[in-house]
């Protein structure tokens, strides 16, 4: 929010026709226990009322769930933290730099230094690839092979091709598949009974789900993209089933009722490792509290969820718009002023004047290296971002090299001090460099 300018009061359902969002879900946690659940909005046009059990794709949210499946394994002493992964690795080897010794901890915290950041999925009727045809960049697969490309541990840097890789070491170490491994050893123990990592979903369950819309409120030409990377973005599920989750991972961590994994070892997987990741979930001191939190986004689908070890308390968002991040991370603000939550409350920035010519000279393209682009426009008096095509909001500045939007906590640090500007966008655990398109290296 803009400090000094007042308050707005807006409604879920006036926001989900400002941002294109045809339905949304929301379950709230309090005390440790489900408090309240409600859907809103529709599966899509015409179609059936989102409900708690409505299905969506949770995207990256998958992480969190896959690393406490490894962690399971780790606990039943078939897999280790800090071991060289290539051991246990069968047939397809991971690529690394001479001498380099990638570890599941490094996998799991985004420390590994293996590339491609995340993956759009496989429209319906394409073909889709192998989990090793995947990792190894081969046709049918759309992204090229993951590798690592810095020595492991020197920085963080998001990386859904590593979470492939520990689903493929997941399914060599168990011999079986890895659906199956996580609905035996996470979902059945958590109480997730709506999720699954079924890609593609039968004929019957995929008539029921929310379908997919972009960011102009149609939906995604055929439904639902396949993921075959399952461990990175393959989760089907709802808030109750996110919540449920969030139950088990602070039972354990907390060593009570509940527990589904050792509590030492539910401890280092909210011990952040670098920049507030842990073991898959972003984790953060709230007061004397420990919140962790995971987003996710697949095509079509934006979702969030947040917990607290200490009180309880958290909020799973899921949604059926490209442009549902905004409103998932406006109810979760709303749901953390209600509850009194010490985290992930509105964040108050002042904004300030920039002249018109140092706004003028930021308009234009930007390439971040690895993720993609996003773009600058004039709008009105100020500036605009689209970060996603489709999807504008308001650029506010805080001064002339320090910008924010107020949908979440995102803040862009230009340096126009030469010729080409170049910068970093950081969002929480997220610091990604970038540059103008025509000042970008190939």
């Amino acid at each position: 929010m803009l400090a000094g300018a007042p308050a707005q009061h807006r409604t879920i359902a006036a926001e989900m026709r400002r941002l294109n969002v045809p339905g949304v879900s929301v379950a709230v946690l309090h005390d440790g226990a489900v408090h309240w659940v409600k859907g809103y909005g529709v599966t899509r046009t015409g179609g059936a009322s989102v409900t708690p059990d409505t299905l969506f794709q949770a995207g990256s949210i998958s992480k969190p769930v896959a690393a406490l499946a490894a962690l399971r394994l780790v606990e039943q002493g078939r897999m280790t933290l800090d071991g060289d992964v290539d051991a246990q690795l069968g047939g397809w080897k991971l690529p690394t730099p001479p001498g380099a010794r990638v570890t599941l901890r490094g996998l799991m915290s985004h420390t590994a230094g293996t590339t491609v950041h995340g993956f759009p999925g496989y429209a319906a009727g394409a073909p889709v690839p192998s989990v090793v045809d995947v990792l190894a960049g081969h046709s049918p697969a759309n992204t090229g092979p993951v590798v690592v490309d810095v020595e492991p541990g020197t920085i963080w840097r998001y990386s859904g091709g590593g979470y492939t890789v520990v689903q493929k070491l997941i399914e060599d170490v168990t011999g079986g598949p890895f659906a199956a491994f996580l609905q035996d050893e996470v979902l059945r123990p958590a109480g997730m009974a709506r999720s699954s990592f079924a890609q593609p979903l039968d004929a019957a369950a995929l008539s029921a789900v929310a379908w997919p819309h972009d960011g102009s409120g149609e939906p995604v030409p055929g439904g639902p993209h396949t993921y075959p990377e399952l461990a990175a973005a393959g989760l089907w599920s709802t808030p109750t089933d996110l919540l449920r989750f969030a139950v088990a991972v602070r039972a354990s961590a907390r060593g009570g009722s509940g527990s589904i994994l050792d509590q030492t070892l539910a401890m280092t997987m909210l011990t952040p490792v670098q920049a507030d990741y842990g073991l898959g979930l972003e984790v953060h001191a709230a007061g004397d509290d420990l919140a962790f939190a995971h987003g996710g986004s697949n095509e079509g689908y934006e979702n969030f969820f947040v917990a607290h070890t200490g009180s309880g308390d958290g909020v799973a968002v899921m949604t059926n718009g490209a442009q549902g991040a905004e409103l998932a991370s406006e109810i979760t603000r709303s749901v953390a002023a209600a509850y009194g939550w010490p985290s992930h409350r509105g964040i108050e920035r002042a904004s300030a004047p920039v002249p018109a010519d140092a706004l003028a000279r930021l308009v234009g393209k930007y390439v971040v290296p690895g993720l993609g682009d996003f773009s600058i426009t004039a709008e009105g008096s100020g500036l605009a971002v689209w970060l996603k095509e489709g999807v504008s909001e308001p650029l506010h500045a805080s001064s002339p090299d320090t910008w924010f939007v107020l949908s979440n906590d995102l803040v862009l640090h230009i340096d126009d001090s030469r010729p080409e500007i170049t910068g970093r966008l950081v969002m929480g655990s997220f610091d990604w460099p970038f540059a103008r398109e025509a000042d970008a290296e190939p």
